[in-house]
């Protein structure tokens, strides 16, 4: 059995596809992690882990970042996003919005996507302030919304309220999975998928 529609342009599909999308993952790093007071650091965790397992499994180009890890104030990435993407060196900064780093936005638009899928701790100031950036550069922005947290539940919702009302276009990470594998015909990442989502979900 096939799908009876017609199977759209992957690089101008309105939705997200391998093809037009992008993930940033910026400063998940073990402090930050442990001041989250929004939601269970566990949860939190296991959720920014299966966003970058997607992005792997279907091929995203991914831009990591990390804060003051060069001056010694901060410790690197988490192990757990280390180990998926062993070949990607973080981008280190001292600003706290990374969209003042010349290094982080040349490393997005290299990229060549236009639709950023972007995660950060703190949702408040880490993930909105880049973001709010990237929306007046002409960017799309979907923020992962249980994939990043706050320093409390009201400033997380305050960040992600701030964003949406800026045009970011919010999504959870079984969305953004299901979006982009789209149709069981697509085989090749079935195993892969089907990993992912049922390990977590399946908890």
């Amino acid at each position: 059995m096939t799908s009876a529609a017609t199977i759209r342009d992957p690089k101008t599909d309105h939705l997200l596809t391998p093809q037009n999308a992008a993930l940033v993952i910026i400063d998940y790093q073990p402090v930050q992690v442990s001041s989250i007071q929004s939601m269970d650091k566990r949860s939190l965790v296991a959720n920014i882990t299966a966003v970058a397992k997607t992005a792997k499994l279907f091929g995203l180009p991914t831009v990591l970042s990390t804060v003051n890890v060069a001056t010694g104030r901060n410790q690197p990435i988490i192990h757990q996003l280390a180990e998926i993407f062993p070949d990607i060196a973080p981008i280190d900064r001292t600003s706290i919005n990374a969209w003042e780093d010349d290094d982080f936005v040349a490393a997005v638009r290299a990229t060549g996507r236009t639709k950023l899928i972007m995660t950060a701790l703190w949702t408040e100031v880490c993930l909105v302030h880049p973001a709010l950036d990237a929306l007046r550069d002409g960017f799309e922005v979907y923020p992962v919304v249980d994939a990043v947290g706050g320093t409390s539940p009201a400033a997380h919702e305050a960040g992600l309220s701030r964003l949406i009302q800026a045009g970011a276009k919010p999504t959870s990470w079984v969305q953004l999975i299901c979006e982009l594998q789209r149709d069981w015909n697509r085989a090749a990442t079935v195993p892969g998928f089907s990993d992912i989502l049922f390990t977590v979900v399946g908890h």
